[in-house]
């Protein structure tokens, strides 16, 4: 059963706080962390990347450059 949008955004963002301020995550970290949660059945590379923009453009996580990009909350 795949994965809807909502969920896997939720999920993201449970993975980006619980690491925030301990580990950096990349976008492709993030990816194979939800493959890894949910399956490669439910699912892919293409939801990750569309739930990933989701979240930068609704402002729940944004994106720190720091000799690359990572994945983080904005800050207060």
């Amino acid at each position: 059963m795949a994965v809807n949008q909502e969920e896997l955004c939720n999920a993201i963002v449970e993975l980006v706080t619980a690491t925030h301020g301990k580990k950096n995550l990349k976008p492709m970290d993030v990816t194979k962390a939800m493959i890894e949660q949910f399956g490669e059945d439910n699912v892919d590379k293409s939801m990750c990347k569309k739930a990933l923009r989701s979240l930068m453009d609704s402002g729940r996580c944004t994106y720190k450059y720091a000799g690359g990009s990572y994945v983080t909350l904005p800050e207060n």
